[in-house]
């Protein structure tokens, strides 16, 4: 899911005229795309997994976690592409590995603009503008998760997208909803810090408007609901966006769950309940993962804090001061990941890295595989193989090194993206500038327990997070 952009070069004006026009446009997916490493993998030690062929193509047999997510606040998560979603099921329409690939290109390019803006970075934001793509409804990021919650009274359940880039929540909506937020409330104003566009009117009623990064868009009242996450956690009167018209490739998900940092988000307006305190497992697309809000009383996994860097945006910043591969520590200066600094996104397929730290990770990566042919490049990543050939391969292992001293080191899972057998490639790229904003994106995020103490000003990880 594209994350929103802010002063869009398209006219929201024509676009509210239409706020009775209700249209839902999906992409359903197919076994034809690409996905990160899946299981099947066995670690021999520090420096490198062996890794079994047949683990790296997307399985259709669903395989749920092991994990008990029954608890309080805690919901089932699974990709929306993946076996385990209800969403795959047309697979004639399914993006192909370089059109999701390319999607995913599309979001990031939305996150530069965005952090430009706020930064006031850019000297030529209108040329920045025309390199996110302006067909609508037709390249929006598809490397996305789901979960389902319930809305109304009595609930009805909608399977949302996920989104830690995004604040506000936003779902297709009924007629019998609340549209009780007048324009002139301080609610409604709130809406331009959490969308990055002014509400409108109609009839005195609040109207939002929030468009994404290849101008696919939602707009609708904003309103009023009851929000159930579980039988023990509903939330009367939570605020989010009833949508009219939505235009766009939202996968057959029915709106998008806002878990940025901004007041609207769904992590600020549950706080007095949670402490604004939630973690996640990203499944391999074969598996089922969970969303969970409050701490937890009893931990899986021990996870390693880094602290969050303060700041205005939405966005969760933190600090990568370096980056291992094999078990060494790879030649690259603290102060080229400080330059612009990084973020965590869960809709971000693929990790972006400052051009000089993708540099020696592609260099080092390719030293220590060159028992193994290379291939064409796909799409955005420039480091793929035939591994068509093989029963198994052994890679070099890959760690981030990060503020306060933590270590994450990521599963198989986030060093390879097949898009097939005989083109298996490195899960990075490398950023276009060094002032551009490094981000954490989900492949590598897979299988790994990712915790938000955003109270508490810390972000942790920990190592089997899934099961």
């Amino acid at each position: 899911m594209a994350t929103p952009i802010m002063n869009s070069s398209i006219s929201f004006s024509r676009v509210l005229s239409s706020v009775f026009l209700v249209s839902f446009f999906a992409i359903l997916c197919s076994s034809n795309q690409g996905y990160a490493l899946g299981g099947g993998e066995s670690l021999d030690s520090h420096r490198q997994h062996t890794v079994q062929i047949s683990s790296l193509l997307p399985s259709s047999v669903c395989s749920s976690s092991t994990k008990d997510n029954s608890k309080k606040g805690s919901l089932k998560l699974v990709h929306k592409h993946g076996a385990c979603s209800r969403l795959n099921q047309d697979q004639a329409n399914a993006p192909t590995a370089t059109q999701i690939l390319s999607r995913d290109q599309s979001r990031v390019n939305s996150i530069q603009y965005r952090v430009g803006l706020d930064v006031g970075q850019y000297d030529d934001l209108e040329g920045r503008k025309t390199t996110i793509p302006a067909k609508s409804g037709r390249t929006i990021g598809s490397g996305n998760y789901i979960v389902t919650v319930g809305l109304g009274t009595p609930k009805k359940d909608q399977s949302l997208i996920f989104d830690t880039g995004s604040d506000l929540t936003w779902a297709q909506c009924q007629p019998c909803v609340r549209y009780n937020i007048s324009c002139g409330s301080t609610q409604c104003s709130q809406l331009t810090s959490a969308t990055g566009n002014n509400p409108s009117c109609s009839t005195s009623t609040c109207v939002y408007g929030i468009q994404y990064g290849d101008s696919s868009f939602s707009v609708g009242y904003f309103a009023t609901e009851t929000l159930t996450l579980s039988k023990s956690d509903v939330f009367p009167n939570f605020l989010f966006g009833c949508g009219q018209n939505n235009q766009g490739l939202f996968g057959g998900a029915a709106g998008l769950l806002g878990l940025g940092r901004d007041q609207l988000s769904l992590v600020s307006q549950t706080a007095s309940k949670f402490g604004k305190y939630f973690s996640y497992c990203l499944p391999t697309p074969s598996s089922t993962g969970y969303l969970s809000f409050g701490k937890s009383e009893a931990k899986s996994s021990s996870p390693k804090f880094t602290p969050l860097v303060p700041t205005s945006q939405s966005f969760y910043y933190f600090d990568i001061t370096g980056i291992k591969l094999g078990g060494s520590t790879l030649s690259i200066s603290q102060t080229v990941f400080k330059t612009a600094g990084s973020i965590i996104d869960s809709g971000t397929v693929i990790t972006r890295l400052p051009p000089a730290a993708y540099s020696s990770l592609k260099t080092s990566f390719r030293q220590a595989m060159t028992k193994y042919p290379l291939t064409s490049s796909a799409s955005i990543l420039d480091t793929c193989y035939d591994l068509s050939n093989y029963t198994s391969v052994s890679i070099p292992t890959v760690s981030f090194l990060l503020g306060g001293g933590a270590e994450v080191p990521l599963d198989a899972q986030g060093i390879l993206y097949a898009v097939k057998a005989s083109q298996v490639c490195l899960a990075f790229a490398g950023n276009s500038a060094a002032s551009d904003v490094g981000i954490f994106g989900n492949v590598q995020q897979q299988t790994l327990d990712v915790v938000y103490d955003v109270a508490g000003g810390k972000l942790g990880f920990g190592t089997g997070g899934c099961s």
